[in-house]
């Protein structure tokens, strides 16, 4: 059973997700706040697997919220009505698993919940190229510390998880076990300082790091 807990300041916002989260067997909602310090609160009790996050709510807003949470307990989609970009990088910065829009289908964001209770990132293609796009016209590649650390296999799997594929999806594309890349993208993690395997997309990208 997937637990799962929703931010968001807006009740119909709430819930929806709520009637959504309820049809499905395997997740649990566990509770709501309506503040970024109700979040934080809701997390340190509760103790939800996945915490759905809105970006603009009162006082503290999501991406405050974001940078206070204990990423090493919980696994955190920022959900919200803005494709920004700045919005989607800071979030990614911050160490979010996944960022989606409110207006995706109901089949989408289950989906995203379930990927990422399991470990993986959550960026819809369209985000990820947002990303990408926007740090190769406005950053150069820049030194990234840890990257000297890395074998070439795990630089390899670090360019793959910058396309936003999952270890599934990397795992079929080079013909290996998704056991293997899942190996290998976990200790560039830990070398890298990635929160989450969403930020090694930043760290990536920052790194320039394509694949071959």
């Amino acid at each position: 059973m997937i637990r799962v807990a929703l931010a968001d300041d807006h009740e119909l916002v709430r819930m929806g997700l709520r009637v959504l989260i309820s049809r499905e067997p395997d997740l649990d909602l566990v509770g709501e706040a309506t503040s970024g310090a109700e979040a934080l609160a809701l997390v340190a009790g509760e103790r939800p697997d996945v915490l759905l996050l809105d970006i603009r709510m009162p006082g503290m807003d999501g991406l405050e919220t974001l940078r206070r949470l204990p990423l090493a307990e919980v696994r955190v989609i920022v959900v919200t009505t803005f494709e920004v970009d700045e919005y989607v990088v800071e979030a990614l910065r911050a160490g979010a698993s996944g960022f989606i829009l409110k207006g995706a289908a109901p089949g989408e964001l289950v989906r995203a919940i379930r990927v990422v209770a399991a470990g993986e990132a959550l960026l819809s293609p369209s985000v990820t190229k947002r990303v990408v796009s926007m740090f190769a016209r406005t950053v150069a590649p820049s030194p990234v510390p840890g990257l000297d650390q890395l074998t070439e296999r795990e630089r390899e799997m670090v360019a793959w998880v910058t396309t936003g594929r999952t270890n599934d999806e990397i795992a079929a594309e080079l013909v290996l076990s998704p056991a293997t890349v899942r190996t290998h993208v976990s200790w560039a993690m830990v070398k890298l300082g990635a929160r989450s395997r969403a930020q090694l997309v930043v760290l990536g990208v920052r790194a320039g790091l394509t694949p071959p």
